[in-house]
């Protein structure tokens, strides 16, 4: 192999991207096939199989993606003081092939058992690995959006792959012939373990290319002194197993871990605040705005894993554009496909309205991302318009309304994650990252209670009396993700001002 590859060579790559960033592509592409091909099949799992109420599954729903999303910031955590990005992320990928594998042999009897190993275990793999990503450039340099961007049609082509062939198989709407009825849901969760385990050998055979980049936080203390540290870590992280079971599957004590986490985080950032210079500080406020409207973002855009996969279960018709599909598979991938096909094209647009100086700002972007959102669930409002006497709607005029959130999320989660790394301190960016992922744990929280109330309202109703309760919930939505963009466009000039340098 000769010498490691030094930072210094690393980041002053020429072309457009790092080779690197190509390993980290594909090893992301696959974890998030198993993350995407779960969260599609969890709520109809829960309803179908466990035999949950609407509203209940979409609490759980919530309670699981909350712990996902809360355990990135624990695992950047983890990450940023004790085992380095790396060990972190190879961790991370261990217990999601564990939980996927006890999901496989036995989903109704070991259901939270399972789904706890893959929480703490995308805990540790997901902060770390965009982190990677944003190591790989320079503070001042501008191909790092450009490299978000390619990073995120990763995570896209295996959210699509993923959200799509798990829940086809589990409902016997793909490989119907060669998988026995009794056995589609154990196929199904098999998957997910199976690609987790390429995405961690494609990691581990390519990681000497990233040189010295997430190694050891504690490379200067002794080596007895640090294993001690780590083992601690993963003992812990295994110890914490039956409470984290406990926890989501009884919601009311994922309430409670709600209502603390984020109090504790934001204690925690402005305890490190004292230790960084008024200007600093200033772009970490600039952040903190950014995190906080990102929650209202996620709150809405996340009923796509819990009410809308039981809209689409109940009431859409399953041919898209003339093709026979199933209508679940299509809500949980329609998303990414589109991302897949327009985010670079999204990329040229801002790089060509940078160059000519008319480039919005990023806070008028994340103005612009709810505008789209609030435009895309009007479109499922208006689905009830189409509907027949069972109450089945268009499943094309279903996935126009994502193809439009679609750049709503172009305007705000690429970016969002590139603007965090400019916003904070080196010594900080685990936390400023653990927080953005935070936020997303508050949005799915959020969603799914969002989702449970929708659900409570259509129960005991027919088809038809629930494709209507479940659209004038969509209409509801809009009109609070235009507010919030339009108030965000309006605070622009003051939080361009905290953010000073930073575009």
């Amino acid at each position: 192999m000769g010498n490691p590859l030094t930072l210094d060579q690393i980041q002053n790559f020429k072309g457009k991207y790092p080779k690197q960033l190509w390993y980290l592509f594909f090893s992301e592409m696959w974890e998030r096939f198993c993350f995407y091909g779960m969260r599609g099949m969890l709520v109809t799992f829960m309803v179908r199989q466990l035999m949950m109420k609407d509203d209940v599954a979409n609490l759980q729903y919530g309670a699981t993606q909350a712990f996902v999303y809360a355990f990135t910031f624990i695992g950047g955590l983890f990450a940023d003081k004790i085992l380095g990005y790396r060990k972190s992320l190879f961790w991370g990928g261990l217990l999601m092939i564990v939980g996927s594998i006890i999901l496989a042999i036995d989903p109704k009897q070991f259901f939270f058992f399972g789904i706890s190993f893959n929480i703490i275990g995308t805990g540790f793999f997901k902060p770390n690995i965009s982190t990677i990503v944003g190591k790989l450039y320079k503070d001042d340099d501008n191909r790092r959006d450009a490299g978000f961007s390619l990073f995120y049609a990763g995570v896209n082509l295996g959210a699509l792959i993923g959200g799509y062939i798990c829940i086809a198989v589990a409902n016997g709407a793909m490989f119907e012939s060669l998988v026995p009825e009794e056995l589609r849901w154990n196929v199904a969760f098999g998957f997910a373990a199976l690609v987790m385990i390429i995405s961690l050998l494609t990691f581990t055979r390519t990681q000497k290319s990233l040189g010295e980049i997430g190694l050891s936080p504690l490379a200067d203390i002794k080596e007895n002194k640090r294993k001690r540290y780590e083992y601690a870590t993963y003992a812990g992280s295994l110890i914490v197993l039956p409470i984290i079971m406990t926890m989501v599957s009884h919601t009311e004590y994922t309430d409670i871990f709600m209502y603390t986490i984020g109090p504790c985080a934001l204690i925690y950032l402005f305890y490190e605040m004292k230790n960084y210079s008024f200007s600093e500080n200033k772009k970490l406020l600039a952040a903190l705005v950014f995190i906080i409207f990102s929650i209202f973002f996620w709150a809405f855009f996340e009923q796509s894993g819990g009410s809308l996969n039981l809209f689409a279960a109940n009431n859409l018709h399953e041919t898209l554009l003339g093709v026979k599909l199933d209508p679940t598979g299509v809500n949980n991938s329609s998303n990414s496909f589109f991302v897949i096909v327009f985010a670079a094209l999204v990329g040229i647009v801002w790089l060509w309205m940078s160059k000519k100086k008319i480039e919005p700002n990023t806070i008028v972007k994340f103005g612009l991302g709810f505008l789209f959102l609030a435009g895309g669930f009007y479109i499922f409002y208006y689905t009830q318009f189409f509907a027949d006497a069972d109450g089945k709607t268009s499943l094309n005029f279903f996935t126009f309304g994502w193809f439009i959130i679609t750049f709503g999320e172009l305007c705000l989660s690429p970016i969002g994650m590139s603007v965090m790394t400019k916003l904070s301190p080196q010594k900080l960016q685990a936390v400023i990252m653990g927080m953005w992922f935070l936020a997303s744990a508050y949005g799915q929280y959020f969603a799914g209670i969002l989702g449970a109330n929708i659900a409570t309202a259509s129960e005991n109703s027919t088809n038809l009396e629930k494709l209507i309760i479940y659209a004038d919930g969509y209409k509801q939505l809009a009109i609070y993700a235009l507010i919030a963009g339009v108030v965000m466009i309006l605070i622009s000039p003051l939080v361009k001002k905290l953010m000073q340098e930073v575009k």
